[in-house]
């Protein structure tokens, strides 16, 4: 291996790292939050690019029905509750967000030539689709078990994940889809040829970090989830709503995944089922900043990253393998040196 092609292999794990990174980042939130190890978080990358990708070709994308049938459960079921407390006045902001956009939707992507808008449109309907799905799979599966055991939340997790894995082969095919790049530039930087698609996807991982500071920070829903974060008990004391909680961290989590499958999808091949390893790699992350640390959660990110790019020069069969057992001796550190806490009750 020389200088040049360890510089290739840098710049791809750097590009890679900075995708995980995102992901690691919506674990670690989701988790933080809701107590929900989310393993489907990988699906709404999958989802996302191959959404966009069907806008590309013209056809009405599956994922737009699934969002008016997840719209009109929790209608029915927010509905029959608000008529069951005689919360009439509720009713109508209700049907409006839950069926009414849904719909809406769908009528605009059946009227529009979607096909020949801008990629900048293309990609706001996409995730117009994908991302309100995170909230409303909250609302139907995670918000009625939020008091259940991690335990029942991880198993909970792992049949969603299943169950988005099957309906993405029914929406999308067995078939890989790719997009095409938002920049066809390239730029030299000393011995490198580095892509537009590459410094897009780095530049978007960094603006949306930052955004997501700054949302934390400054911001009053940001700062109500950092509050739950903390102190599960002591928010709900203060007023701030799990429910609200939950459906807002789980919008985030979607808009992080879906954007990740957006920015990726003109550099490799997604298939149905492409997000799962994807999203495994970013829990991996995650892992490392021990489901709680954000800036470690990062820079795991990008170790893992680094060490799957190189690990494809030196032994691609195993790169997989290499970057999975990762994960043991961090868990080994943590299980000598944290201290067990008891779980909430």
């Amino acid at each position: 291996m020389d200088v040049q092609i360890a510089l290739m292999l840098a710049q791809d794990g750097l590009t890679n790292g900075a995708i995980y990174a995102l992901l690691a980042l919506a674990l670690v939130l989701v988790f933080a939050v809701t107590r929900v190890i989310f393993i489907p978080q990988g699906e709404f990358v999958a989802y996302g690019a191959l959404t966009l990708a069907m806008l590309q070709g013209g056809s009405m994308p599956a994922t737009a029905w699934l969002l008016a049938g997840m719209g009109a459960l929790v209608a029915l079921i927010d509905g029959a509750t608000a008529l069951r407390n005689g919360q009439t006045q509720k009713l109508a902001g209700v049907l409006g967000w839950n069926v009414g956009y849904p719909l809406g939707l769908v009528a605009l992507l059946t009227l529009l030539p979607v096909k020949d808008l801008p990629l900048v449109a293309q990609v706001v309907l996409a995730l117009a689709v994908v991302v309100p799905m995170g909230p409303l799979l909250y609302r139907l599966v995670f918000q009625p078990i939020a008091s259940a055991p991690v335990l029942i939340l991880l198993i909970v997790s792992v049949a969603v994940h299943v169950a988005m894995v099957g309906m993405g082969l029914l929406f999308f095919g067995a078939e890989g889809q790719r997009t095409p790049a938002f920049s066809d530039a390239n730029f030299e930087v000393g011995p490198l040829m580095v892509s537009g698609q590459t410094v897009w996807v780095l530049m978007a991982s960094l603006v949306l970090i930052l955004a997501l500071y700054q949302f934390f920070e400054r911001t009053l829903y940001g700062k109500a989830l950092r509050a739950t974060a903390i102190n599960r008990n002591g928010a709900r004391l203060m007023g701030i709503s799990p429910a609200l909680a939950g459906k807002l961290t789980f919008f985030v989590a979607a808009l992080i995944g879906a954007l990740s499958g957006v920015l990726i999808a003109p550099i490799t091949t997604i298939y149905y089922d492409t997000g799962f390893l994807i999203g495994l790699k970013g829990f991996v992350a995650a892992i490392i900043g021990g489901l709680a640390s954000y800036p470690l959660a990062a820079v795991g990110a990008v170790l893992v990253g680094l060490l799957e790019s190189f690990s494809s020069f030196w032994a691609s069969a195993f790169k997989d393998v290499i970057v999975f057992t990762l994960i043991i001796p961090v868990l080994m550190w943590r299980s000598l040196t944290t201290r067990h806490v008891e779980e909430e009750e």
